[in-house]
C-alpha cells in the first residue's frame, strides 16, 4: 500500500495517468500501483466527485469442470499456474542464474577490489524462465475505450466466464479505500474458486465488501451472498459491479443483496427511507441460514479491527446456526518513528484478537482458529505475496456444559 496523490483529472472517456506525485493523504492500492503504464479507461466521476475506472480481472478456470475444485489432490484447470510460480522476470532470472553458478563463475564476477560485480540481466523474456505469466499480466488489465468496446464483447462472447469486470477508484483517502481493489480480496475470491464445494448453496455474509469482488465470486456457487459495507457511494459502486458481471451469476442462479452494515452500530438499519436498509424479512433470512462469514483487508487500523471481531462475535450469537469465518488479511510492514524500526502492528492487533478467539466459549459459543494453507492453485490472475495470509474461525454451540460454565466467565469482546 502506496501513498500517493495521480495528476490532474479530466473529463475525458481515456484518461492518461502516468505522471504520479506523492502525497501525504491519499492511499493506493498496489494492485493498481503496478499496472503497466498504459491509458487507464475511467468510466464516470461518483457522487463524491472521484473518477471511477474499469478493470477486467482474468479468471483463469473452466467453469464446466469445477466439479470436484475443493477435493483435496484434484486435477487442476488447464493453464492453471500453481501457487508461487507468478513472480517478477528479475526474481526468476536471479533464481536461474543461481542453479548454474560455479566457484570460478563466481570469482570472475568479481571487481578489482574483490567486491561482487553483479550484472544485472535485461528484463526481455528468456527461455531459460519457468512458465507463467510476466509480471505485467499479473495485475489487472486496465483498458482504453477502444479495446473494452472491441475487445471486451468479443472476450465475453468466446468465453463468457473468464473476465470479472469491476469498476473501482485509484488513489484515495484512507477513509475511501474501500473503493479499490486489494490483494486481500482477491485471495479471498481465489479460496473461494477453489473450495467451491464449501460454499455450494451456502448463504454467505461479507463484511466490508468494498467493491464486491469477493461477493461476486461467491455468488457463483452460494445460493444467497449478503454484501455489506457503509456508505451509499461504496454499496451504489456494488450494486453496479453486480450488474456488469450477471454474465457469471446467470447460471449459478445465485443472489447478491446489497445491505448497509455498520460495525459500530449494534442493530441493522431498517429504515425503509434509508438506501440499502434491512427488511424484516432480510434480518429473519440472514439470521436463519447465514453459515459462513467473508471479511477482506479490513484490519489495517486497529480501532476498525476492533470493530470487525466485536461485529462477528455479535452475529456469532444471533446465527441459528454453526459458522465459519474466512478473513484474509495482508502483513504491510511500515517503519514507525516510535520503535524506530520495521514493524507490523496492524497485523499484530489482528493476531492478537485471534489469540483471545482461540478455544474461547463464552456462553453457548466455542471458537476455534487456524490458518489457511495459501498454497492452493491459483485461478484468479494477480500476485499472490507471502505477506498474504487466510485465517478461519469456527464458530460451533457448546455441548459441554462444564466447560461452558469454566469459560463463560472469560472476557468475549
Amino acid at each position: 500500500m502506496v501513498t500517493v496523490e495521480p495528476g490532474p483529472w479530466s473529463l475525458a472517456p481515456a484518461l492518461a495517468m502516468d505522471e504520479i506525485t506523492f502525497r501525504s493523504d491519499t492511499v493506493l492500492s498496489d494492485v493498481h500501483l503496478y499496472t503497466p503504464n498504459q491509458r487507464r479507461l475511467m468510466v464516470r466521476l461518483n457522487g463524491m466527485g472521484q473518477p471511477v475506472f474499469l478493470s477486467q480481472f482474468k479468471l483463469l478456470w473452466d467453469r464446466d469442470s469445477q466439479t470436484d475444485s475443493g477435493a483435496e489432490g484434484g486435477d487442476h484447470t488447464e493453464g492453471t499456474p500453481p501457487a508461487g510460480t507468478i513472480c517478477s522476470r528479475v526474481g526468476a532470472s536471479f533464481q536461474a542464474g543461481a542453479s548454474t553458478t560455479t566457484p570460478e563463475g563466481l570469482a570472475a564476477q568479481l571487481d578489482e577490489d574483490g567486491d561482487l560485480d553483479v550484472v544485472r540481466r535485461p528484463w526481455a523474456a528468456s527461455a531459460s524462465e519457468p512458465p507463467g505469466p510476466p509480471r505485467d499480466k499479473v495485475h489487472p488489465t486496465i483498458l482504453t475505450q477502444e479495446e473494452d468496446d472491441v475487445l471486451g464483447d468479443e472476450a465475453l462472447e468466446s468465453s463468457p466466464y473468464n473476465v470479472i469486470k469491476i469498476e473501482h477508484t485509484m488513489a484515495t483517502p484512507l477513509e475511501d479505500v474501500g473503493k479499490q481493489v486489494w490483494r486481500g480480496a482477491l485471495l479471498l475470491a481465489d479460496y473461494i474458486l477453489f473450495q467451491r464445494d464449501l460454499f455450494q448453496g451456502r448463504t454467505v455474509l461479507e463484511l466490508g465488501a468494498g467493491t464486491g469482488l469477493a461477493s461476486i465470486i461467491a455468488a457463483t456457487v452460494a445460493q444467497t451472498v449478503y454484501c455489506t459495507d457503509v456508505g451509499a457511494d461504496l454499496l451504489a459502486m456494488c450494486q453496479r459491479n453486480i450488474a456488469l458481471n450477471s454474465h457469471l451469476l446467470a447460471s449459478g442462479g445465485g443472489v447478491i443483496k446489497v445491505k448497509e452494515l455498520d460495525w459500530l452500530r449494534d442493530d441493522l438499519c431498517t429504515d425503509p427511507e434509508v438506501p440499502f436498509s434491512w427488511s424484516e424479512e432480510d434480518i429473519s433470512h440472514l439470521y436463519g441460514h447465514t453459515t459462513i462469514l467473508l471479511a477482506a483487508e479490513v484490519f489495517y487500523d486497529d480501532d476498525l479491527t476492533d470493530a470487525v471481531f466485536k461485529t462477528l462475535s455479535r452475529l456469532a450469537h444471533k446465527l441459528k446456526n454453526a459458522c465459519t469465518a474466512i478473513l484474509s488479511v495482508e502483513k504491510r510492514l511500515n517503519f514507525t518513528l516510535r520503535h524506530l524500526d520495521v514493524t507490523c502492528e496492524a497485523y499484530d492487533h489482528f493476531r492478537g484478537w485471534l489469540r483471545r478467539r482461540e478455544g474461547l466459549a463464552g456462553g453457548r459459543l466455542r471458537f476455534a482458529v487456524e490458518p489457511v494453507d495459501a498454497s492452493f492453485p491459483q485461478l484468479l490472475v494477480y500476485e499472490r505475496i507471502q505477506q498474504l495470509e487466510l485465517w478461519k474461525i469456527f464458530v460451533e454451540p457448546v455441548t459441554d456444559p462444564i466447560m461452558s460454565v469454566d469459560k463463560a466467565s472469560q472476557p468475549f469482546s
